[in-house]
């Protein structure tokens, strides 16, 4: 009989922010297979559990390992206390794929890329875009925040941890507000009528979509495209050469607009109650 646990290879971790991990080797019959490092989320707290890495040695991967010691990882977080818990999948991961929709973990988002080339796209005829005015960001950051946490609670996450993440994040990301360096908040008008706006933020290697919304009663027209192309047009103004997102799971219509664009998922997002 064949009898998969995991072994601690380093004592529990303690990190500034609050965090905890642990590293254990995973073992069959004691001897070593494989690796996994578990730890808990930076953005939701000690509640949720993040399998940061999950290694099957080669001999002994396509045998059920990785599945035993996902289980026992889930167990441990159970012992720390833990709700829930996260992974995440490169696209070309298959067995990590598998492994994730076997044991019952549920897509939450999907980050996407695009390399950018020299040449800003146009913007359509009509359309302008345009800073946001200090007003518009007042009204905008607190209907955007409040959005953002309603889609993490739809995506499993305890009300309170969500309206918690979604005011760490604005904290942490806007800590000027409109005056936060490297943040662009823009507003695209078409014939003179705003339409929708868009948050976009300059990192050191690459552009990063926060934000893209059109307004309610311009949905369906095309609008959310030209706010993509503007994103694009600025990343490239700015010499980012590369634009990402986070998308999430559901969002059919963004998808394909994104696709359609020519982004690349390059990571799936998952979680899991742990009931």
């Amino acid at each position: 009989m064949m009898t998969t646990t995991l072994r601690p290879t380093e004592p529990l971790q303690r990190a500034a922010d609050g965090t905890r991990s642990r590293r254990y080797q995973v073992c069959v019959n004691s001897r070593p297979v494989g690796a996994i490092h578990l730890g808990t989320s930076r953005a939701f707290g000690d509640s949720v559990a993040v399998i940061h890495e999950l290694r099957v040695d080669e001999p002994d991967r396509r045998r059920g390992r990785g599945t035993v010691a996902a289980l026992a990882a889930e167990e441990v977080a159970r012992g720390w206390g833990c709700r829930q818990i996260e992974a995440s999948v490169a696209p070309d991961a298959e067995a990590g794929l598998r492994l994730t929709q076997a044991l019952g973990y549920v897509l939450r988002t999907r980050g996407m890329t695009k390399p950018l080339g020299a040449t800003p796209p146009a913007l359509p005829a009509g359309s302008r875009a345009r800073s946001m005015t200090r007003h518009e960001f007042d009204l905008w950051q607190e209907y955007e925040s409040e959005q953002y946490a309603r889609t993490w609670i739809e995506r499993g996450v305890p009300e309170a941890e969500a309206y918690a993440k979604a005011r760490s994040d604005h904290e942490v990301l806007l800590p000027q507000g409109l005056d936060t360096e490297n943040m662009l908040f823009s507003v695209v008008e078409q014939e003179g009528t705003r339409v929708g706006v868009l948050w976009l933020a300059l990192r050191e290697d690459r552009a990063f979509v926060f934000d893209v919304e059109v307004d309610a009663a311009h949905r369906g027209r095309g609008h959310g495209r030209t706010l993509m192309l503007l994103a694009e047009a600025q990343a490239i103004a700015a010499g980012r050469p590369l634009i990402g997102l986070n998308v999430f799971a559901g969002n059919t219509a963004a998808e394909r607009l994104y696709e359609s664009l020519g982004y690349a998922t390059t990571r799936y997002s998952f979680y899991k109650p742990l009931l």
